[in-house]
């Protein structure tokens, strides 16, 4: 039996999604993106607002604080996403995918905040051969992770508000 056959046998086998389940779906799913719209818009006068009026320079205090506290949840991310890739769980996307935009932020702030001083080197060659090659590694394997999950097909999606019984014409 081909992977196509069994997959089609597998959907048959499923039970129809409620109609309800749907459309509460469908509405978390409105709710969220909408919210997302909103953010995504309001963030764009901030970020200008703030590329306008902050200073070039600024004297930090507690700098060992934030870089150590940033480092930390760095290794608990990526703990996190060796500790249940060895378990097997599904939420090993998550933390592949929260450990690597830390280590793209890590890399953006290293980079940035070292320009102009005999740092940048490191800095600029750690996040060349570190943080970005294992950053994007871990986005590569999470999308074939991804690739691999059962999704619900376009038309039970399409047609989620009309009966069960109507699935099976």
């Amino acid at each position: 039996m081909s992977d196509t056959q069994t997959g089609n046998r597998i959907r048959a086998a499923a039970p129809a999604p409620d109609g309800d389940l749907l459309e509460r779906v469908r509405r978390h799913r409105r709710h969220t993106l909408e919210l997302l719209t909103v953010c995504a818009v309001c963030l764009v006068p901030w970020t200008v607002l703030l590329g306008v009026t902050l200073p070039s320079g600024y004297q930090v205090h507690h700098w060992r604080v934030t870089w150590v506290g940033f480092d930390v949840l760095l290794v608990v991310a990526m703990a996190s996403t060796a500790l249940l890739g060895w378990l097997r769980h599904h939420a090993v996307i998550v933390a592949a995918l929260a450990t690597s935009l830390l280590l793209i932020c890590d890399a953006w702030f290293d980079v940035s905040l070292a320009v102009g001083t005999s740092e940048i080197w490191l800095s600029a060659a750690l996040a060349a051969f570190a943080e970005l090659p294992l950053a994007f590694y871990l986005i590569r394997r999470v999308m074939g992770m991804i690739s691999l999950v059962q999704w619900p097909t376009a038309r039970v999606v399409a047609c989620g508000d009309e009966q069960a019984a109507d699935l099976d014409t």
